[in-house]
């Protein structure tokens, strides 16, 4: 039984008890069952709307796994050399995916992680440091 058909049965029962319509108590009852099926309907209404729109999300979700597995199977075949920029190959360490930038992406203090959007920063000081011991 959903909530809508709770909400009748109880309509059902007050009216059966055939009460005085005048009595100030029958009008509160009556009152309330009229609130709680309005609510049910609202209710079923809200519980329609969730369940189209998570079958939406589950299409738009595969439509988006379909268009990883191509983009991400076409970037790895790829030669990278062929952007006419250096790529740098780096694991993120908030996700574990294997991401790649440009050389001029790094001219930034930070880059974000395509994958999870952690904040990625590099220190280039040190291999800086190293090369002016040699």
């Amino acid at each position: 039984m959903n909530l809508t058909e709770k909400v009748a049965y109880l309509k059902g029962l007050v009216e059966g008890l055939k009460l005085d319509e005048k009595d100030d108590t029958v009008k509160v009852i009556n009152a309330i069952i009229d609130v709680l099926d309005d609510m049910a309907l609202t209710v079923s209404d809200l519980d329609d709307e969730v369940e189209l729109i998570g079958a939406q999300l589950d299409e738009v979700d595969d439509d988006l796994a379909l268009l990883e597995d191509d983009f991400y199977e076409d970037w790895e075949d790829e030669d990278y050399d062929d952007y006419g920029e250096e790529m740098f190959e780096v694991v993120c360490p908030a996700c574990g995916e294997t991401v790649y930038f440009e050389d001029s992406a790094l001219d930034d203090d930070y880059v974000l992680c395509p994958a999870c959007g952690e904040k990625l920063e590099f220190d280039f000081d040190l291999d800086e440091e190293e090369e002016d011991k040699e």
